[in-house]
């Protein structure tokens, strides 16, 4: 018969067994000790895209140990709407306060909160140490969280939104007092749910102040307002940039626009568009403004059709602004289909390293104002003869390489690709492209063509000199 274990050694085994089974299944326990003493949320609904401002009071207890990050949590809605996600930090005091910006890391999905809430985690620049507090700012952005309700309207009707969200915080800390802020573009405002207490001032409803509040509380509310502004959603855009050593960087983009809000319903009257502007459609539009960099040059606009002459275009040395018409008016529902492309000056974009690498400094996003671009794919072709192109990007996008030819191409061009989903003004931030380059790859081309031009003048001397008559042969 086999030795039986002891039953101490049993007992110990199993608590062992139990405490690794519910650390691999539990999600991460927030820093021991905090404490959020104050919270404002600030919810802005004035435009198509919700923005949220948090002010956060933290406080980190005499009993806890030194902490270095604070957790943020979301919804599942919220989590699967998220396009941007920022933090700062407050540090000095009065005049001399500055706000310095936070990591923010996406927590991992196998260690999801409870209720299916997703956890976002804010790196402290220095530790907060037991009976500190600190104050944290954080923004974020929501696309496609305004519902329009009734889903369709005719020409004549204004565009009613649904927007769900809570009116407590959703935190894991315990916390200690909060209020809310909703803004809406208009004093027009169907319902609201109310959660006592709840004030509304003209287009703003106030939620709270509300006391303690255990981890994970979280209490329904839903708005119903009107909201006019058109909600330009560009399904996919694709930006070609190419790049050139001979002086110029070429930009192509591609657009698929359609109109996100309440879809359109009955026949259009352009005699009553154009007569009641302000009455008729006003959540669709009919014409976009784009911020392109400045100097630009050679800029046209077209569609499928042919070029489109109703754009003006303002430039100067600081920066250029490109105002458009689409052929006809977007309603809810609709869709057009164009292309931008412009040129700029080479010696503006591109830059030698320390080490020796040339580098592109571009401009991510998608330059149409308060629109959100759901699939963006921006391609950076290099000059042929480039190698070893890296992309530096503050925020995390899909990368890869690919081939293009052009004109002359032997080898072909590197051209790095980089896609995004839900972008929005945001992200329109600075990235850099390094590649290692060659000079003497410049030459390539023009020998290129010098030697079929010589080949081409050999061709027609050697031409104009032979005999290709027939004739009879002498007699010997």
């Amino acid at each position: 018969m086999a030795p039986s274990l002891p039953t101490s050694i049993l007992l110990l085994l199993a608590v062992a067994f139990t405490v690794a089974a519910a650390t691999s299944t539990s999600p991460p326990a927030p820093e021991d000790g905090i404490r959020v003493v104050s919270a404002e949320k600030r919810i802005d609904l004035t435009g198509p895209i919700v923005k949220v401002y948090l002010t956060l009071k933290v406080h980190n207890q005499a009993t806890g140990s030194d902490a270095s990050h604070v957790l943020i949590a979301f919804t599942p809605v919220e989590a699967q709407h998220l396009a941007i996600v920022k933090a700062t930090r407050a540090e000095g005091k009065r005049k001399k306060k500055v706000y310095m910006p936070l990591p923010v890391e996406p927590v991992d999905l196998a260690a999801n909160a409870p209720d299916g809430a997703r956890l976002y985690s804010v790196s402290l620049s220095a530790p907060l140490r037991p009976s500190e507090t600190t104050t944290m700012e954080v923004f974020y952005v929501l696309t496609h969280t305004l519902e329009p309700f009734p889903a369709e309207i005719t020409q004549s009707e204004s565009q009613l939104v649904y927007y769900r969200d809570s009116a407590v915080l959703l935190s894991p800390y315990h916390v200690l007092e909060q209020v809310t802020y909703v803004k809406m573009p208009s004093n027009r405002v169907e319902s609201f749910t109310r959660v006592d207490p709840t004030a509304r001032s003209g287009p703003e409803v106030k939620y709270g102040t509300y006391k303690d509040q255990l981890p994970y509380a979280y209490s329904p509310i839903l708005v119903h307002h009107e909201n006019n502004h058109p909600f330009a959603v560009v399904a996919e855009l694709v930006r070609k940039v190419e790049i050139s050593h001979w002086g110029n960087v070429q930009v192509t983009e591609q657009y698929k626009l359609k109109h996100g809000g309440a879809r359109h319903k009955g026949v259009f009257s352009r005699l009553e568009y154009q007569s009641r502007q302000s009455i008729s459609g006003a959540s669709s539009f009919k014409n976009l403004l784009a911020r392109l960099p400045p100097r630009v040059h050679s800029v046209y606009y077209r569609d499928e059709i042919g070029n489109i002459s109703s754009s003006n275009l303002r430039s100067d040395s600081h920066k250029s602004e490109l105002e458009f018409e689409p052929r006809y008016p977007l309603f809810g529902g609709w869709h057009c289909t164009f292309t931008i492309g412009y040129g700029m000056p080479l010696q503006d974009f591109l830059f030698e390293s320390e080490d020796g690498r040339r580098f592109a400094n571009l401009t991510f996003g998608c330059p149409l104002l308060n629109t959100v671009v759901d699939d963006l794919t921006i391609k950076i072709v290099l000059p042929e003869g480039s190698k070893s192109p890296q992309a530096v990007v503050p925020f995390l996008t899909e990368q890869h390489l690919e081939t293009s030819y052009s004109y002359l191409d032997v080898v072909g061009r590197t051209t790095v690709v980089l896609k995004k989903k839900n972008v929005v003004g945001e992200h329109n931030v600075p990235f850099q492209v390094y590649y290692e380059f060659n000079p003497v790859f410049m030459l390539a081309e023009p020998l290129m063509l010098i030697s079929a031009a010589l080949l081409f003048f050999v061709a027609c001397i050697a031409y104009l000199h032979m005999d290709l008559s027939i004739g009879k042969s002498q007699a010997s």
